[in-house]
């Protein structure tokens, strides 16, 4: 919603601090409850900032909003109530506030000037016709995505505020060079890997399970085998696509008559450079208009009579602030000077230069007035389709026939889950995430009215059958369940095996006479050439650096269990690692500052107890309230 407010703050400090920012937003879970609840409406109170209601609401709008577009599909209501999301918010929120309240309280304040000056440097809030700050085309923008003035000015304080904190705390901080020696020791690192790896072929094939063994195995995995509620809708679909108008003929009467309305705005309108001096009196005009004639500067001009001169250049006439003095000038020659009685006074005005308009004819504007016709009439068929389906509806008419009578077809879609995947688990490709929202929000039975779908469509959609939530019987699942149960068999005798193998290595026994298996070796492996080694698995390698020399260990690979043991760990303590520590402590600060703005925000959230009102959040988005348990629970918090 900012995004133009930001363009000034581009600095790397600003960067930095954003950063830090949106990780701790996300980082505060739903455990890092505030003190107490709060009185009035007031979901969030920290010293002198509150966040009401309506605000908290908007806050998780956006927040949820920004997690749909990372994700590409919508997030339902129930999960987002399931995953705690307004709890994510408020205590998001509640750490924001509470870090800016501190930043305010220690004196971290930019001025009004200061503010002033930032503000008028945002070209969103630039006059399109003058290219100067505009008042009125501020307070448009910000009514535009649901801001006041007052609540803007707060924003861009905070976001100053964190940024000059930013500053201060970077520069000159450097982390000491014993950090970055110890970072390129761990990089140089090298250690040799002796291992031997299990594969299926290791242990015996398991005995074919029961039918009893399976119906455990399935009670055991009951969440993972789950099948999610699915339903079969029935869609009536009003597009542009489907009116049937797109490629209709076009009236000429109806170009003719959009030609004549649109045609001024189509044209290039005259455009003039023209000077425009104020003068108190007659003798002060007399004496400008002299000068101006005699070729001398307008700016040295107005300065000699104590004023500034107003240009406006390659304007046109409706850009002319004083309405007279515009009208004056357009009736000009260009390097004529004269004296205008204005609206606003007395004005000496030159004409610098003229740039004649151009009309656009009927025959260049063709293409876009036809393609703007038919747009429109593609809009009133979709529109008229709705009336008819409506029409019919209140008739009695069912869906299907509904949909007949205004011409469109209904088609069944389904089983379906709400998230847009069918029975054989792909997903349906092109279907409107919307419909899937509205269609899981109904009964079964139920139907939804005329709904806009947006770019000109519509939709009504109809539940015909919910199948809920279930486990599939065994009958249905027992060739998949079967090959899952026979590969967690082979998996616990591998490792079984492993073990063994393991222990007799930590006794003393060599791998090759413990495992009875050719070893593998891979000598001077460093975490930089780990990644050769990815076939390995992250597993095995993450156990190769996390070891001691003559450790011994069991972990998972892709192709089997691996028995490894590191026989050898080597640092390198020559000129790389010298250059290597110097080169770290860039990175190595970067990661402080990081941690130190995440210190600090968690100060500010205790020392300046935080309240929030968690009840009070879920309602503002329109969340069940928690069951008194739940609630016991929070207050506890």
């Amino acid at each position: 919603m900012l995004a133009a407010v930001r363009n000034f703050a581009k600095s790397w400090p600003a960067k930095i601090l954003m950063a830090v920012l949106a990780i701790s937003f996300i980082g505060w879970g739903v455990n890092q409850g505030g003190t107490s609840l709060v009185g009035g409406d007031q979901v969030i109170k920290v010293g002198s900032r509150t966040i009401t209601s309506l605000e908290f609401r908007s806050e998780y709008d956006n927040y949820k909003k920004r997690l749909e577009q990372q994700q590409g599909q919508p997030i339902t209501t129930e999960q987002a109530q399931a995953g705690n999301l307004d709890a994510v918010v408020l205590n998001g929120v509640a750490t924001r506030e509470a870090f800016s309240e501190m930043l305010s309280r220690v004196g971290i304040k930019p001025g009004d000037k200061l503010i002033l000056e930032q503000i008028q440097k945002i070209p969103a809030f630039f006059d399109p016709i003058s290219g100067r700050f505009d008042k009125k085309t501020f307070q448009q923008r910000l009514g535009e995505n649901g801001m006041t003035p007052e609540r803007f000015d707060a924003v861009l304080r905070d976001e100053m505020a964190s940024q000059h904190w930013a500053v201060a705390v970077q520069n000159g901080l450097t982390v000491p060079r014993a950090y970055g020696a110890l970072a390129s020791v761990f990089a140089l690192e090298s250690r040799d890997l002796a291992y031997v790896t299990l594969g299926v072929n290791a242990v015996p094939q398991p005995a074919a399970p029961t039918d009893a063994q399976l119906q455990a195995f399935i009670n055991e995995n009951k969440a993972q085998l789950t099948l999610p509620e699915m339903r079969v809708l029935t869609v009536v679909p009003f597009t542009p696509q489907g009116a049937g108008a797109a490629n209709a003929p076009i009236d000429p009467a109806e170009l003719q008559k959009r030609y004549e309305f649109r045609k001024d705005t189509l044209s290039k309108p005259e455009v003039r450079t023209v000077v425009q001096i104020p003068a108190k009196d007659a003798a002060t005009a007399q004496k400008v208009a002299a000068a101006l004639r005699a070729g001398q500067a307008p700016e040295a001009v107005a300065k000699s009579v104590g004023v500034d001169a107003v240009t406006f250049a390659d304007r046109p006439l409706s850009a002319i602030s004083d309405r007279k003095v515009g009208q004056a000038a357009f009736k000009m020659q260009a390097g004529e000077v004269a004296t205008v009685q204005g609206d606003l006074g007395t004005a000496v005005v030159k004409v610098v230069s003229v740039v004649p308009g151009r009309v656009v004819t009927l025959e260049e504007a063709r293409p876009m007035l036809e393609a703007e016709i038919r747009k429109d009439l593609v809009t009133e068929k979709v529109y008229a389709q709705t009336q008819a389906y409506d029409d019919a509806q209140q008739g009695g008419a069912s869906l299907a026939d509904a949909a007949q009578k205004a011409g469109v077809a209904a088609t069944t879609v389904g089983p379906i889950t709400a998230q847009g995947v069918n029975e054989q688990g792909a997903q349906l490709q092109g279907f409107p995430p919307k419909i899937l929202e509205t269609a899981f929000a109904l009964p079964s039975g139920g139907e939804s009215e005329v709904t806009e779908l947006g770019d000109g469509a519509y939709f009504a959609v109809r539940v015909e059958r919910i199948l809920p939530a279930h486990v599939p019987p065994l009958a249905e699942i027992r060739p998949m369940v079967t090959r899952a149960y026979m590969q967690r068999e082979i998996v616990k005798a591998l490792e079984a095996k492993a073990e063994a193998i393991r222990a007799r290595v930590a006794k003393g026994e060599s791998l090759d006479a413990a495992s009875g298996m050719t070893v593998s070796r891979l000598p001077g492996l460093t975490r930089q050439t780990a990644n050769q080694q990815q076939a390995l698995g992250g597993e095995v390698l993450g156990r190769t650096f996390a070891s001691k020399q003559g450790d011994v260990w069991v972990a998972r690979a892709p192709n089997g269990i691996v028995v490894g043991r590191v026989e050898t760990v080597r640092t390198d303590s020559g000129p790389t690692a010298a250059r290597l520590a110097e080169e770290n402590r860039g990175a190595l600060t970067q990661v402080l500052f990081r941690e130190m703005g995440e210190a600090a925000q968690a100060y500010a959230r205790t020392k300046l107890k935080t309240k929030v009102d968690a009840a009070r959040a879920r309602n503002a988005v329109g969340f069940e309230p928690v069951t008194d348990e739940k609630g016991a629970a929070e207050k506890k918090k």
